[in-house]
């Protein structure tokens, strides 16, 4: 006679939506520069891409219109959203916000364990930079930001920094591959993780907002 598994062993098999998958696959496609800035997105041809029906899809772009990263133009469609120069400082100094207000949540908190999970994240920075891996560089790059917003236990200030992140995700996508010294944006990292571990916010303030400034003047400087 066959037993039944213990309860605590199994986990309940959740249902993900269609409409859900469609939009994850196409935010990712577009945060990555696969789907350009300014791309207009065919309902038909991409309904017939996914091979679903035009209802999930249009539920799929509704929600990335509301996220701010698809716009829609009155008997054109949809269009991919451009970022311009003012966008591009709008998302930065936005995050910086968010993300001073974590340093401080995190600094009142504990500030050693947050660290640590900052350097994790640092390490593999500079590994990436040893190997030449800018992919892997700018990923891990905004993984540090959003594991410091994560740190600080806010469920709402991670909400309103996955979007700029997405946003933010864009504007690189849209850069030359050379955007960085590695191994300088690596310490830069590292310089803010050390500050929050010594409980030092008005130095993590002071690293994050040169970080911020530095990323708009770069970007900026290639947009429009």
């Amino acid at each position: 006679m066959a037993m039944a598994p213990s309860g605590g062993r199994l986990k309940r098999i959740e249902r993900v939506a269609t409409s859900t998958l469609i939009a994850e696959q196409l935010r990712e496609a577009i945060m990555s520069g696969t789907i350009p800035q300014g791309s207009q997105l065919g309902e038909a041809d991409l309904a017939a891409r996914f091979g679903v029906s035009r209802g999930p899809l249009r539920e799929a772009m509704q929600r990335l219109v509301q996220e701010g990263l698809v716009r829609s133009e009155r008997h054109r469609g949809l269009f991919v959203t451009e970022l311009a120069s003012a966008d591009i400082e709008d998302i930065y100094v936005a995050r910086t916000a968010i993300e001073r207000a974590a340093v401080d949540l995190v600094v009142d908190g504990s500030p050693e364990d947050a660290a640590g999970a900052l350097d994790k994240v640092v390490a593999r920075m500079l590994s990436a930079a040893d190997r030449g891996d800018s992919a892997a560089l700018s990923r891990n790059d905004l993984t540090f930001h959003e594991v410091l917003v994560t740190e600080s236990g806010s469920a709402r200030l991670r909400r309103m920094a996955s979007t700029l992140l997405v946003e933010t995700r864009m504007c690189l996508a849209a850069l030359p591959r050379r955007y960085f010294a590695p191994h300088d944006l690596a310490k830069e990292h590292q310089e803010i993780a050390a500050a929050i571990r010594g409980g030092d916010r008005s130095r993590a303030h002071k690293l994050l907002d040169a970080h911020m400034q530095d990323a708009i003047s770069r970007l900026t400087a290639h947009a429009d």
